[in-house]
C-alpha cells in the first residue's frame, strides 16, 4: 500500500473551552507564553477525549494495573482495533500476563489548538446568589478567566496505517478502513465541546489540507489571523510546491473573515462541507486503488 497522510490545518472559534489548576477562587484557563504575550489553549487530549466519544463508535474497555500511586489505567489486553476504531486511530498501551507490554503509536495525531489572540486576564465574576437566596445565606463569589479567541490545531491521519496492528497480526479490509476514516472527518466537522454548562462549537470556520504523499503536517505553522483576516501570502509560499499546491484543498464559511474574496481568489476556497466532501473522496480513492 502507497504511503499516504492527510493533514488538515483548521480554524475555529471558541470561549474559555480548557481550564488548568486553579488559584484559590480563580479558575484559570490553560495557557502558554510567547514574545512576552499569552494565548490561552485547548490541549490535543482535550480535543481527543471530545473526538472519541462524538465519533460513535462502542469505547474499548479498560483496566487497572497495580495498586495505591503506582496504579496504571491501561487499554483491557482483550481490546483490538478491529473490535475498536478509539484505539485503532489513537493508539494503545496494554499489558498481557507472560507477554510484556504492547505499545500502538497513534496513527491519528492532534496538535494543540493555540488562540490565535492574545489573552488579556479577563475575568468572569461568579456567584451562587440564586441557591443561597432561598436559603436566605451569603452567597459564595468565585472568578473564572475568559478568552474568546479564534483557534487553530492541525489533525494528521497516517492513511496507510490505519486498520494495521502488527503487534497483533491484525489488519481490517479497506473499505472498513475508509468508512473509518471518513466518519472520522464528519465528526471533525461538527465538533464541539462542553465545558462549565456551556457548549462550545469547534466546527471549522477555515480549513486547509489534503492527502499528500509526504505526511508533513504543511500549514500547522502558517495559518494565521490578523485583523480579522486570514493571512494569504504565508500559505501563498508553501504552495509554491507543486505537489502540495496540487493536492491541497482550502474551505472557508461566508461572511466570517474580513478578507473572504481574496481566500476564495487565491487559495481557491470552497466551502465547508465541499471541503470535507473532497477530502473524504480521496480516502475513498485511496482505499479502494489499494
Amino acid at each position: 500500500m502507497d504511503k499516504k497522510g492527510l493533514t488538515l490545518t483548521i480554524i475555529f472559534e471558541a470561549e474559555s473551552a480548557n481550564f488548568g489548576e486553579g488559584l484559590g477562587n480563580v479558575t484559570t484557563l490553560k495557557k502558554l507564553s510567547r514574545d512576552g504575550k499569552q494565548q490561552t489553549y485547548i490541549s490535543r487530549q482535550a480535543i481527543r477525549y471530545n473526538i472519541v466519544n462524538q465519533l460513535g463508535y462502542e469505547l474499548a474497555p479498560v483496566k487497572s494495573e497495580g495498586s495505591g500511586d503506582k496504579k496504571v489505567i491501561q487499554f483491557h489486553p482483550d481490546a483490538t482495533i478491529d473490535k475498536y476504531p478509539e484505539i485503532d486511530f489513537f493508539g494503545y498501551m496494554k499489558t498481557k500476563k507472560g507477554e510484556g507490554s504492547l505499545t500502538r503509536d497513534a496513527k491519528v495525531r492532534i496538535s494543540h489548538a493555540i488562540s490565535l489572540e492574545d489573552f488579556k486576564g479577563d475575568l468572569d465574576f461568579l456567584t451562587n446568589k440564586g441557591l443561597a437566596d432561598r436559603l436566605n445565606e451569603n452567597m459564595n463569589i468565585a472568578q473564572s478567566e475568559i478568552h474568546r479567541s479564534y483557534y487553530r490545531y492541525t489533525i494528521n491521519i497516517d492513511l496507510d496505517e490505519i486498520g494495521v496492528d502488527k503487534n497483533e497480526d491484525i489488519e481490517i479490509p479497506n473499505e472498513e478502513k475508509s468508512k473509518r476514516v471518513q466518519k472520522l472527518l464528519d465528526t471533525i466537522a461538527f465538533l464541539y465541546r462542553d465545558i462549565k454548562g456551556r457548549r462550545e462549537d469547534l466546527k471549522p470556520l477555515f480549513a486547509i489540507g489534503g492527502v499528500y504523499d509526504i505526511k508533513n503536517p504543511f500549514f500547522q505553522n502558517l495559518v494565521e489571523v490578523e485583523n480579522n483576516k486570514i493571512k494569504v501570502e504565508p500559505l501563498l509560499s508553501i504552495l509554491e510546491y507543486q505537489k502540495v499546491k496540487e493536492n491541497t484543498v482550502c474551505g472557508i464559511i461566508d461572511g466570517k473573515f474580513d478578507n473572504e474574496n481574496e481566500i476564495k481568489e487565491k487559495l481557491n476556497a470552497v466551502s465547508i462541507p465541499k471541503l470535507f466532501e473532497k477530502l473524504k473522496e480521496k480516502v475513498r480513492e485511496y482505499y479502494e486503488g489499494n
